[in-house]
C-alpha cells in the first residue's frame, strides 16, 4: 500500500501497523482480521477526521494577460485541497514573469457561490465579468480548492518569493498608478466584504458589485496596454459549518463568536479622564460614496487605531461618537462619522432608556449629511446590538435619509454592538437586540392561523344552521303539503 505524502506520520504509522497485524496473522484467516480490525477502525477514523479538518477552503482564479506556462503538478486531481507549498509552487510563473500582479481579496467565497448565485436568480449573473475574463485571456487557471490558511499568508508568501513595490488600493482607480517600474508591482485590492447571515439577495448584490469593479480595473489596464496577472481569492469559505457550542450562561454573549476567526480585534473606546464612556465595535464599517468610491474603515477604526475619536463628548443624556479620519480615498481630504445617542426616562416603562437617534456623515468639513436612525434602542444599563445596519431597505435596522446630502452616500455596519452609557468594568453591558419582537415569520403564522379560525368558525356556523324536517310523508295517506313560508 503507498500512501500519499501529505498524509500524517501517525496515519501512515497506523496503517502500517495494520498492515503488520495482518502479515503476522497469515496462518489463521479470522483470527488475522478480528486482530486487525482494532487498528484499520483507527486509521479510518483518523482519515475521516483529518477530511473534517480540510473543510476550510477556498477558490482560486488567476489569469494573465500573456500566455503563461503553468507548471504541471500531479496532485491537482478532483478533490484535492491545494496546501501552502503547492500553492507555491503554481505560482511560480505569475512570480517570474509578471511584472504587474494585481491581488483581489474578498473576505469569503466559496466553489459553490459561482453555481449557486448564478442559477438561483435567472439571467442575472453575478459573476458575468470574471468568467468572460477567464474565457478571453491568453492564459487562466481554476483551483476550485485552496487551503484557507495559504490564502491569509498569500500575501507575505508572495512578498517574500519577490521584491515587490507594494501598493494598496483603496479608490478603485487606476488612472494613477505606477506600473512598470523597474521593481515589479504587487496591487492588492480588498473587495467589497460580503455579509455573512445576510439573505441571498443582499449577497448577489455585493457580489455583483465586486464582480463590477473586477472587470472595471481590468478593462483599464488593457486599455492602457499593460501587461498584466490577476489572483482572485478570499480569506474563508462562505459556507462552512459552524460548531456546535454548549452555552452555560443563559445571557447572550454578543462579542463571543461561533467562528473561529471572526472577532480578531477589540472593541473602540472614548475615555474621560480615566473612565470609559462610549464602547463601539462591528465586524465590518464601510461606505460607498455617489462616485462607487469605497471607503473600508474597518482597519483604521478597530485594527490600526489612526481614527481620532477627540471631538466625542459624553454626559449622563446626550453622547456623541465622532470619528475622524484623514484621506480615506485620494477624493477626499477628511471624513467625520458622528453616532449621536440619548438617555432619556420614558414613563410607559417607568426606567431610562438609551436610544440611537442620528448618524451624520461629515466630509471634508463641509457636506453635511444626516441619517436618521430606526429601532435601535436599549435600556440605560444595557449595550445595543444590530447584526445589520444600513441604508438599504433590506436592513433590519435602517438608516432613514434626513437631507439631501445623504442620497451621495451609502453606509453599511455589520454586527453593530454600541453602549454609550452605564458603561462598568470597561466592557459591553448585556446587549439588546434591535430585532422586533413580531418578526416576519410571526406575522406570517398569526395571519394563517387567523385565516384558519375564520374558515373553522364559518363552517362551525354553517353547521348550526342545518336543521331537520318536522314532518314526513304517509305513502298510505294523502301527501303532505308544505307551505312556501317554510
Amino acid at each position: 500500500m503507498q500512501l500519499n505524502q501529505e498524509v500524517p506520520l501517525c496515519i501512515r504509522a497506523c496503517f502500517a501497523f495494520a498492515a503488520g497485524q495482518l502479515r503476522a496473522h497469515l496462518p489463521g484467516v479470522m483470527t488475522r482480521l478480528y486482530s486487525a480490525a482494532p487498528a484499520l477502525l483507527l486509521c479510518t477514523l483518523a482519515v475521516l477526521f483529518r477530511t473534517s479538518l480540510s473543510v476550510g477552503h477556498v477558490p482560486m482564479l488567476l489569469w494573465s494577460s500573456q500566455r503563461l506556462q503553468w507548471n504541471p503538478y500531479a496532485a491537482l486531481h478532483e478533490g484535492h485541497i491545494v496546501s501552502a507549498q503547492e500553492l507555491t509552487v503554481l505560482l511560480q510563473p505569475f512570480t517570474q514573469n509578471s511584472r504587474n500582479l494585481i491581488l483581489f481579496l474578498q473576505d469569503m467565497l466559496s466553489i459553490d457561490d459561482f453555481t449557486y448565485l448564478s442559477e438561483s436568480y435567472g439571467n442575472k449573473n453575478p459573476f458575468q465579468n470574471v468568467q468572460e475574463i477567464l474565457q478571453s485571456s491568453p492564459s487562466s487557471l481554476v483551483l476550485p480548492a485552496v487551503d484557507s490558511e495559504a490564502t491569509r499568508n498569500l500575501l507575505s508568501s508572495l512578498q517574500e518569493s519577490e521584491d515587490w513595490n507594494l501598493t494598496n488600493i483603496t479608490n478603485l482607480s487606476v488612472s494613477h498608478l505606477e506600473v512598470n517600474t523597474p521593481k515589479p508591482s504587487l496591487l492588492v485590492i480588498q473587495l467589497q466584504p460580503l455579509v455573512s447571515g445576510l439573505n441571498e439577495i443582499s449577497t448577489l448584490e455585493a457580489v455583483a458589485e465586486n464582480d463590477k469593479i473586477i472587470g472595471r480595473l481590468t478593462m483599464d489596464l488593457q486599455e492602457r496596454g499593460i501587461n498584466f496577472s490577476v489572483i482572485y481569492t478570499a480569506v474563508r469559505p462562505s459556507r462552512i459549518p459552524r460548531r456546535t457550542v454548549v452555552v452555560g450562561e443563559l445571557r447572550r454573549q454578543l462579542m463571543a463568536t461561533e467562528e473561529e476567526d471572526s472577532l480578531s480585534y477589540s472593541p473602540l473606546n472614548v475615555t474621560t479622564g480615566n473612565n470609559i464612556c462610549i464602547l463601539f465595535y462591528a465586524s465590518n464599517f464601510s461606505l460607498k460614496t455617489s462616485s462607487s468610491d469605497f471607503i473600508d474603515l474597518t482597519n483604521a477604526t478597530f485594527v490600526a487605531r489612526t481614527v481620532d475619536t477627540s471631538s466625542s463628548e459624553c454626559s449622563d443624556t446626550n453622547t456623541t461618537l465622532s470619528l475622524k479620519y484623514t484621506r480615506p480615498v485620494n477624493r477626499i481630504s477628511s471624513l467625520e462619522i458622528r453616532f449621536l445617542m440619548t438617555n432619556k426616562f420614558y414613563e410607559g416603562s417607568a426606567r431610562n432608556w438609551s436610544t440611537l437617534d442620528s448618524v451624520e456623515v461629515v466630509q471634508d468639513g463641509e457636506e453635511f449629511a444626516k441619517f436618521s436612525v430606526s429601532v435601535i434602542s436599549a435600556p440605560a444599563e444595557y449595550s445595543s446590538h444590530c447584526q445589520l445596519v444600513g441604508t438599504s431597505n433590506l436592513y433590519p435596522a435602517r438608516l432613514i435619509p434626513s437631507n439631501d446630502e445623504t442620497k451621495n452616500w451609502d453606509v453599511f455596519i455589520s454586527r453593530l454592538q454600541i453602549q454609550g452609557f452605564n458603561i462598568k468594568n470597561n466592557q459591553f453591558s448585556y446587549a439588546s437586540d434591535c430585532t422586533g419582537f413580531f418578526t416576519p415569520g410571526i406575522w406570517m403564522g398569526l395571519v394563517t392561523s387567523i385565516v384558519l379560525l375564520w374558515i373553522l368558525a364559518y363552517g362551525i356556523h354553517m353547521i348550526m344552521q342545518l336543521t331537520t324536517n318536522s314532518r314526513f310523508d304517509d305513502p298510505k295517506g294523502p301527501s303532505l303539503s308544505v307551505p312556501q313560508t317554510e
